[in-house]
Order: C-alpha cells, then structure tokens, then sequence
C-alpha cells in the first residue's frame, strides 16, 4: 500500500467527489480525517471506511472558520500524532445557480470566496506547524477545469478556482524549503450524485461527453488516482503543478 500510516486530512469529505477521495487514500493504507461541515455524512463515511477494514475517523469542520480548521489539525493530531496529506476539498458548487455576473449579490459573492479560496488558505496555516516540525508534507488542492475554458454565468466559482491555481503556485514556492509539496488538481464536470446531475441540462451533458478524446460522463473514481499519486512518495519531487483530469477535454 502506497500511503501506509500516512495521515489524510479531507475537507469536504462526507459528499460527493471528497468521499471518493476518502476511500481511495484509505484503501492504500492511509488513515484518513474525514472532515465535512456535514458532521453526519463525515460519520457515516468513516464508518464504511471501518467496515471496510480502513482507518477513518470524522471531524466536524467549517472551512471558513480560524477556530474550526484549526480543531480540525489539533483532533487529527490528537488521534494520529501527525498529519501528512491535506486534501483541500471543499468548496461550493451546485448550491450555486448559474447567473450573468450582473445578477451575483456581494454576499453571494463573498460567500463563494470565502469557502473556496479562504478555506484552503485557513486549512493550510491549520497543517502546516505540524507538516514543517516533521520535514514533510503534500498538500493537494482542488480547483476546477472552469479555470481553464472561461465557463460563463459561474463568474465567482470560476474566480475561485482560478485563484485555487495561483495560491498553489506561490505557496509551493514558500513550502519547498519545508519540503512540502503543494499541488492542484482540475476535474473536468464529474457526475458524483444527483445535485450534479442537476447543474446542468440532459443535452449539456451529451455535450460534454462529445467534447473530450473520452466520451462518457466523469465520474469520482476517474481523480482518486492523481489524488493518490500526488499523496504518495512517487511525487516528491512534483511541486506547484495543476494536473488536468477531464479525459481529454482541455489540453495545455
């Protein structure tokens, strides 16, 4: 198992594409925080990790909170005794309604910035301390295919992601000293449940499946390896890269 007794932190990891994730690092020996503003879902996945044979425990987390990310770092701690992946999960995106820019209030606005870019910055300062004192550490962020094609009417989420590249770029450039190795990672539209499935109408989506060299619906599993690669040994010496993972849709 690649990523034995490795400690992994999921933000946003009881939903979706994050749960994904959980299982995925579980399964190559990692024991892994399950960390959701949605304490219940968290519990229920780190129990499946559990009966699954897993190491997994969950932690209620607000990502736009000082005070919560950093009880976040402190149990992991507390339960592990080190911390040596985070995955920066957690964001908003189908709560949000697709609108021209004119039509985004300041506090929608706010809002989106405040989870999606201001909670990876409040994660990592949470980690980092622990990460530095043991001269290792990977931090994975996840921004957004978005970025790369200019999606119209999702100006702040897009925003947001696009910012996910830049902070990834200049924070690897502070942490290399500290051995630490900062990452993004740009999903393509991955269908993780119905709230997806729902962004977007059934004609989008066969649109979509056209415009990649793979034409058929993305789907969790398709990111857990390049979350994996970027967690384990095999990438210690990747820093302040984006991968794309969207079977082929965008091409840099």
């Amino acid at each position: 198992m690649r990523l034995k007794d490795k400690v992994a932190i999921v933000t946003g990891g009881g939903v979706g594409i994050g749960r994904a994730y959980c299982f995925g690092l579980a399964k190559e020996g990692a024991k892994v925080v399950v960390a959701d503003i949605q304490e219940a879902e968290a519990k229920k996945v780190a129990g499946e990790i559990r009966q699954e044979g897993g190491e997994a425990f969950a932690v209620a987390v607000d990502v736009t909170s000082a005070n919560k990310t950093q009880s976040m770092a402190e149990a992991a701690l507390g339960k592990y005794g080190h911390i040596d992946i985070l995955v920066n999960n957690a964001a908003l995106y189908s709560a949000i309604k697709k609108k021209p820019f004119s039509e985004i209030s300041e506090e929608e606005w706010d809002k989106v910035m405040a989870v999606n870019l201001k909670g990876l910055f409040l994660c990592v300062q949470a980690v980092h301390p622990a990460m530095k004192q043991q001269g290792k550490g990977k931090i994975i962020n996840i921004s957004s295919g978005t970025a790369l094609g200019g999606t119209p009417f999702f100006l702040h989420y897009v925003t947001s992601k696009a910012g996910v590249i830049g902070f990834t770029r200049a924070l690897a450039r502070e942490l290399g000293s500290d051995n630490i190795s900062v990452n993004a990672i740009t999903p393509g539209l991955t269908i993780s449940g119905p709230q997806q499935e729902g962004v977007l109408t059934p004609e989008q989506l066969a649109d979509r499946r056209r415009r990649r060299s793979f034409q058929r619906d993305q789907h969790p599993q398709d990111l857990v390896g390049t979350v994996i690669f970027l967690a384990s040994d095999d990438s210690d010496f990747i820093t302040g890269q984006t991968i794309n993972v969207d079977g082929g849709a965008n091409m840099y």
